[in-house]
């Protein structure tokens, strides 16, 4: 049985989802908030906290952890030296999901923003 092992499996093979799951925590790190479907929002908000948790602690350790997450230097320093030391004191939740009301317009698919809580 899989109860309470539930994952957001995006329609795409697992190495698909791997790259995506970096790529969407990158941009995020990089710019500080994203604009996607609501449910990769929704599958990269567990990822990227686990990330700044991990940050929260800079060691040598941590980063290279970090980097065998992200495989970029350039945003595990951007998470270690920017991102991280905003949420010293926070215990978790460092990201928001902020639903669009507005669909796609291709296809429909509900939108959201995800950002860090300031």
């Amino acid at each position: 049985m899989r109860h309470g092992n539930h994952k957001y499996k995006l329609g795409v093979n697992p190495q698909h989802r791997k790259s995506l799951m970096r790529n969407l925590s990158i941009e995020l790190i990089t710019h500080g908030k994203i604009k996607t479907t609501e449910t990769k929002a929704k599958a990269i908000k567990p990822f990227i906290e686990k990330l700044v948790t991990l940050a929260k602690n800079d060691t040598v350790a941590n980063r290279r952890l970090a980097f065998t997450k992200l495989n970029n230097k350039d945003a595990v320093n951007n998470l270690f030296v920017n991102v991280a030391p905003k949420f010293k004191q926070r215990p978790g939740g460092y990201t928001r999901l902020l639903k669009i009301s507005d669909r796609r317009l291709g296809d429909g698919a509900k939108e959201a923003i995800i950002a860090f809580v300031e």
